[in-house]
This record gives C-alpha cells, sequence and structure tokens, in this order.
C-alpha cells in the first residue's frame, strides 16, 4: 500500500530564483522572435542553427536554476520537516522531469 503524502511545503520558490529565469526567458523569448524572422528571411542554415543552439543553452540554464530552487525551498523543506522520504520523492520527480527525453 502506497504511503500517504501529508507534508505540504511552506514556501514555493524564494523571488531570487524566480526573477532571473523571468529575466533570462524574456531574452529566449526575443531570440526565438529572431529565429522565426530568420526563417522568414530564408537566411542560411548555419546561422539559424547557431541561433537555435544558443536558445536551447539558455534554456537548459533556466532548468537548471528552477532545479537549483526546487531543491532549495521544496525538497530542503521535506528534509527540515524531516521527511527524508518526502525530501527523496520530490527530488527523484524532479530530476526525472528534467533528464527526460522525448
Amino acid at each position: 500500500m502506497p504511503k500517504s503524502r501529508t507534508w505540504v511545503p511552506a514556501t514555493y520558490l524564494d523571488p531570487a530564483p524566480v526573477d532571473r529565469p523571468l529575466k533570462r526567458l524574456d531574452r529566449i523569448e526575443g531570440h526565438v522572435r529572431g529565429v522565426k524572422r530568420m526563417l522568414t528571411g530564408q537566411e542560411d542554415c548555419e546561422s539559424i542553427l547557431v541561433q537555435a543552439s544558443a536558445i536551447r543553452a539558455a534554456l537548459n540554464q533556466v532548468i537548471i536554476k528552477l532545479l537549483e530552487g526546487h531543491m532549495e525551498t521544496c525538497v530542503a523543506d521535506c528534509l527540515k520537516a524531516g521527511d527524508t522520504d518526502e525530501a527523496l520523492r520530490r527530488l527523484n520527480s524532479a530530476m526525472g522531469l528534467v533528464l527526460k527525453s522525448e
């Protein structure tokens, strides 16, 4: 029988870990619009690939920062509450989402 979860996080993410990814996402959004313009303008493939790769790298950084924030808040709150099983479950779940391949 699965163990029922009673632990509820006290916080979601601290403001600083949220602010930085939001700013980065704004920049990524601008780069995506630029790539769309490049595609409609029929620019060379290599230039488009360079920009698309830069978008992917920037998005990876957003994911890393969000994962760090998750560990510092949600996972740490579980540990502070003494619920190591829930902390590991949350960490494993987050890692599974981040490392999931399409």
